[in-house]
């Protein structure tokens, strides 16, 4: 199926929430991230104001579609008073285990479920949306995890059903399992889960034998996965799942950490094959959204998704990199990474070197069981 849309092109949602908020300074997430995004692909000709659209914050009310109401004013509280008590942090998690209290806590996370509902309302009769600031794919109803405070994936299927959708086939390859979005339709037979993650890596859930009840599938990769890996399963286990599923909309989780140059797993792809992955899956239904999720270096972000946005419309890649595009990728900067060198091709090119390899028998065998009834 051809990429099929009622717009003339595919859709951006951006916000500049995201060029000024920071989760601290020693925190994974204190890196440009959606705003170098917006401002490469920009710097391409490839955004053009035609087709942006400004994130709208979710509303509370909006939130507890999912959420939990006292959740929601937790986070609104530690907003205001940037303090948590003893309890609200054991209860909620907010201000513990790797979700700070800054300064837009629940404005920046409200920004993204805003995009991902706006998305399923901009897609409601076909269509390609782009939102680099989704993939929250950890956020559970009551609690913060995993950088995640709400789940916008979730609102965003959520809203898709409210319309009447019958077939959502949500595909993850970010290096963590997508636990929350597993968890949040593991009884609901509209909704195929497919997550490709690191085995072993926090959450660590996501078993190979992990169905949640029926319609999920993961995929628990081992250290070191290849281009050559990814395209095997690309080619024989999640587009098959997804052409058996017909689904009438494709929602794709992103996450760059997955890449080689990310510090925070220990997987081995390029963003090609991330590009290669998003065309042939967005092929699979009339409407596709398209979120980010982890990456924790913001060159490979910055490249990887504005690859992404680029691959959605059919544009070429340049190498090198004309000036402007260049002059954005060395404006960034990374905390964790004082004094080193940053790499010449992560400043002049936005195509990683492919990185093939030998298709491990392990490999074979996850697509083998991912495949089978």
């Amino acid at each position: 199926m051809d990429h099929v849309s009622p717009h003339d092109r595919p859709l951006f949602i951006g916000s500049e929430i995201y060029r000024s908020s920071t989760y601290g300074a020693k925190h994974p997430l204190a890196i440009p991230r959606v705003s170098a995004v917006i401002d490469l692909a920009r710097a391409l000709g490839w955004l053009p104001d035609a087709v942006y659209f400004d994130s709208p914050q979710a509303t509370p009310r909006q939130l507890a579609r999912f959420h939990t109401p006292d959740y929601i004013s937790a986070v609104m509280q530690a907003e205001e008073s940037r303090q948590v008590p003893d309890e609200m942090r054991a209860r909620y998690h907010i201000g513990a285990n790797g979700n700070p209290v800054y300064r837009e806590v629940f404005r920046r996370p409200a920004t993204a479920c805003g995009a991902s509902i706006l998305a399923a309302h901009l897609l409601a009769k076909g269509g390609i949306v782009h939102s680099p600031a989704g993939g929250t794919h950890h956020g559970r109803p009551d609690r913060a995890s995993g950088f995640c405070y709400f789940n916008d994936p979730v609102l965003g299927i959520l809203t898709m059903l409210d319309q009447g959708l019958a077939r959502i086939y949500y595909v993850d390859i970010d290096a963590h399992h997508c636990d929350g979005v597993q968890d949040a339709f593991a009884e609901d037979d509209r909704v195929l889960t497919v997550s490709v993650h690191e085995a072993g890596r926090w959450p660590k859930t996501g078993a190979l034998d992990d169905r949640a009840g029926g319609l999920a599938r993961n995929l628990p990769v081992p250290p070191g996965l290849n281009d050559s890996e990814m395209e095997l399963l690309l080619d024989e286990a999640l587009v098959p799942l997804g052409e058996t599923f017909r689904p009438e909309a494709v929602v794709l989780q992103c996450g760059a950490d997955a890449l080689a140059d990310d510090p925070m797993s220990r997987l081995a792809l390029s963003n090609t094959v991330y590009w290669r992955a998003v065309d042939r899956l967005s092929r699979l239904a009339p409407r596709t959204l398209v979120l980010g999720g982890g990456g924790y270096n913001p060159w490979a972000v910055a490249r990887c998704w504005a690859g992404i946005w680029g691959t959605l419309n059919d544009q070429p890649v340049p190498d090198p990199l004309p000036p402007a595009a260049e002059a954005v990728l060395r404006g960034l900067w990374w905390n964790r990474r004082p004094g080193r060198a940053i790499p010449e091709p992560w400043q002049t090119t936005l195509a990683d070197p492919p990185r093939p390899g030998p298709v491990r028998r392990e490999v074979r065998r996850i697509a083998q069981v991912t495949r089978a009834p």
